[in-house]
């Protein structure tokens, strides 16, 4: 990696950090430029606007989200096995990691603001739904899941559960959240044998 990619690299982790925190909507190139000691006009260099730089945090994020959630998952063997490695990966993501908080706090931040950034963040999720529905369409094929399952149906209810998962973990701080994110995740599973 050049320095010029590290440099890159170094700053958008820290826009992460900055914009799971504060929201999206917050992150500046001056905001960044206080937060990481560069200037304002080396980073205007790198990212030319406060849009550019959003996207490219959304991005960042999302390699991140997908080295951690999905290739895990994609990795593990079809069927159930896969579906659990991607519950697993994304349970560990939202308990540990930015990714996560950045994308549940910028889905609420930018669902009726029109633009690059929304669109990016729309493609994001609904390139993310699809390939939850196809590793559980996958599992159908291959007999793990009955056969009249919807695998949209299945990427929209581990979502609910994740996204009430990460509210009762991060906001309500409950020591329990875990335990009854695993039950629910259980119950959809049974619920689609």
């Amino acid at each position: 990696m050049s320095k010029g990619e590290e440099t890159r690299k170094q700053v958008l982790e820290a826009a992460v950090e900055v914009a799971a925190s504060s929201g999206l909507a917050s992150l500046t190139i001056g905001s960044l430029a206080e937060r990481t000691g560069m200037s304002k006009s080396g980073l205007f260099a790198h990212f030319k606007s406060k849009e550019t730089l959003q996207v490219q945090v959304l991005e960042f994020a999302g390699e991140a989200f997908i080295q951690d959630v999905v290739r895990p998952a994609v990795s593990a063997p079809r069927g159930e096995k896969r579906v659990l490695t991607l519950f697993e990966s994304w349970l560990a993501t939202a308990r540990d990691g930015t990714a996560e908080c950045l994308f549940v706090s910028a889905a609420w931040e930018y669902d009726d603001q029109p633009g690059a950034v929304r669109d990016r963040l729309v493609r994001m999720h609904l390139d993310f739904r699809d390939s939850v529905a196809q590793m559980f369409r996958t599992g159908i094929a291959e007999g793990f899941f009955a056969a009249d399952a919807d695998p949209e149906q299945f990427a929209h209810d581990l979502h609910g559960i994740m996204l009430i998962y990460f509210q009762a973990h991060r906001l309500l701080g409950d020591a329990r959240a875990e335990e009854r994110a695993r039950r629910a995740f259980s119950r959809l599973i049974e619920s689609n044998r």
